[in-house]
């Protein structure tokens, strides 16, 4: 198993988020992490990731228990082994396509011979070979979406998060969106855990996890 969660709770004030959330993924596998919003789902992708610490429980990623790491670990393992896909795509404006996809890698010294390469099999595996020169700005939403994950991939982690990827595209550019994860799934070895509304998302995964009120409703395979 790649992630184990196990017995996690999460309070905000009177807000109970999440409830004694319990559950093990497989590694190489696409999850789709399915609720209404205010289910829970941001909240436990948080956790997991280790951008927020539980009241209790543990989260078990590659070995690692993230729930009993300090703020050096915690850094470490998102450099390593954990990255993130997000709405709002969260690219450096001032940097083209190739600047963003290869920053994870001049954090990790990475020689830039090795970057380079890196850069431009990530920048084809999305399809943005030809643009790689170009600023976010000079590109489309689903494009930015495509070099958002291409940067997600830069590092080789373990486990990619991906909080609701399509939520900022329109309907024929998130299915592209969808289906390049469900690639990079296959190509790159990686495990992908999707939060998502769409049931286009939820049929390209290997496994539906459902959350309603901070709880595991189910978990057809």
């Amino acid at each position: 198993m790649i992630l184990r969660v196990d017995r996690v709770n999460r309070s905000f004030g009177a807000v109970h988020a999440l409830r004694d959330v319990s559950f093990e993924v497989a590694a190489g596998t696409m999850v789709a992490l399915v609720g209404r919003s205010g289910s829970g789902k941001t909240t436990l992708l948080n956790v997991i990731g280790g951008l927020d610490r539980p009241d209790s429980g543990t989260v078990v990623v590659d070995g690692t228990e993230v729930t009993a790491l300090d703020e050096d670990g915690l850094s470490l393992l998102r450099r390593e082994k954990v990255s993130y896909v997000f709405q709002t795509f969260g690219l450096i404006p001032v940097l083209s396509a190739a600047e963003n996809v290869g920053a994870p890698l001049r954090l990790a010294r990475t020689p830039a011979a090795e970057r380079e390469r890196r850069v431009a099999l990530l920048l084809d595996l999305v399809g943005l070979a030809e643009h790689a020169r170009q600023r976010p700005g000079e590109l489309s939403g689903g494009q930015q979406q495509r070099v958002a994950i291409a940067r997600a991939l830069a590092a080789s982690p373990r486990l990619l998060i991906a909080d609701e990827p399509t939520g900022q595209l329109d309907a024929e550019t998130g299915r592209s969106v969808m289906a390049l994860l469900r690639g990079v799934v296959e190509s790159e070895g990686v495990t992908a855990l999707v939060s998502t509304h769409d049931p286009v998302m939820m049929a390209l995964a290997d496994r539906v996890i459902r959350i309603g009120d901070g709880r595991i409703d189910d978990q057809p395979c």
